[in-house]
């Protein structure tokens, strides 16, 4: 078992204003890390719901509070689901409403290991958190249509060689079924220009995260999930999201906005007909980056982005 090392852990913890006896959210338990931290501050009148669709996640961290003989542990609800499904999650454990929420959307070291998320290691392509869903990245690139490989390359992996990779996918698939992480680098490395062999970041980087996103359908739960929360907080109430790329950060960002805006009647108009309120204000005008220090002992920090948002 690996040392998860939480990110931003200080930043968020404080900025969330947990207090003793606050009821808490850490949507993504993850490592686990964000979710130690929160026991500590809640204490025993505290209430602390943690959830992870990785049911291995789940365990890991049950192990930890019971080794730990944790006073709290009454108070700790353990949830293998996924964050998207919060309000069902909250309405199961008769919780009503919460304090404060947290979803930082990094995984553990201890989650990637043997999933084949990776290309550095050549593992069987799979790729699922909930290993119970029948979607994995095996049956993406074997089944998925051209066009729906190009589509989900360029909308998730931003990927400028997208039609190239998954036209080499296709036409390797006709002869041999596309079974490892090996393969699949190997494809991708085969269909992109030599220079961009040599990148800063590897050729199949973009690939593989794209495939990753479409096998756990991480935007779609993501853009559930922030309405969700909002609903679940209250007033005064705070919601922290700790993206680690561009897409997600973009559909936190224009989500908050979103719900942080008033009337949308046009200027016009004598009075409002549409009634549109404000449900939150924004905390992050800009969003919360790692300082040096933490990126010199945790470099896996350094694309990490926090906002947060209050329930007005």
């Amino acid at each position: 078992m690996s040392l998860h090392k939480p990110v931003l852990l200080k930043e968020t913890v404080e900025l969330l204003n947990i207090k003793e006896g606050s009821i808490v959210v850490d949507a993504t338990l993850g490592g686990g890390g964000h979710s130690r931290e929160i026991l500590r501050k809640i204490g025993e009148k505290g209430t602390l719901v943690s959830i992870d669709a990785d049911n291995e996640a789940i365990e890991r961290f049950k192990f930890k509070v019971q080794s730990a003989k944790c006073k709290v542990e009454e108070n700790l609800f353990l949830v293998n689901g996924n964050f998207a499904n919060l309000g069902e999650v909250l309405k199961s454990l008769k919780i009503e409403k919460v304090d404060a929420i947290l979803a930082d959307l990094g995984w553990s070291s201890d989650q990637l290991e043997g999933r084949g998320m990776s290309f550095l290691k050549d593992e069987p392509l799979d790729m699922r958190f909930d290993s119970n869903q029948k979607l994995t990245a095996r049956g993406i690139v074997n089944e998925y249509s051209r066009e729906d490989l190009e589509r989900i390359l360029k909308e998730y992996g931003e990927e400028r060689f997208a039609k190239n990779i998954s036209k080499k996918i296709v036409e390797y698939r006709k002869n041999k079924i596309i079974e490892t992480t090996g393969e699949l680098a190997d494809i991708i490395k085969s269909a992109v220009p030599e220079k961009y062999k040599h990148g800063k970041i590897n050729s199949a980087t973009r690939t593989f995260q794209a495939i990753r996103i479409e096998v756990n359908g991480e935007l779609d739960n993501l853009k559930k999930f922030i309405p969700k929360s909002i609903e679940a907080l209250i007033p005064g109430g705070r919601l922290a999201i700790i993206s680690f790329h561009s897409l997600e950060d973009r559909i936190v960002k224009n989500i908050f906005r979103e719900n942080a805006g008033g009337c949308i009647c046009p200027k016009n108009f004598p009075q409002c007909v549409c009634g549109k309120i404000p449900k939150v204000k924004i905390i992050t005008k800009k969003p919360i980056v790692p300082e040096e220090k933490e990126l010199e002992s945790n470099p896996r920090a350094r694309s990490a982005k926090l906002r947060i948002c209050e329930k007005i």
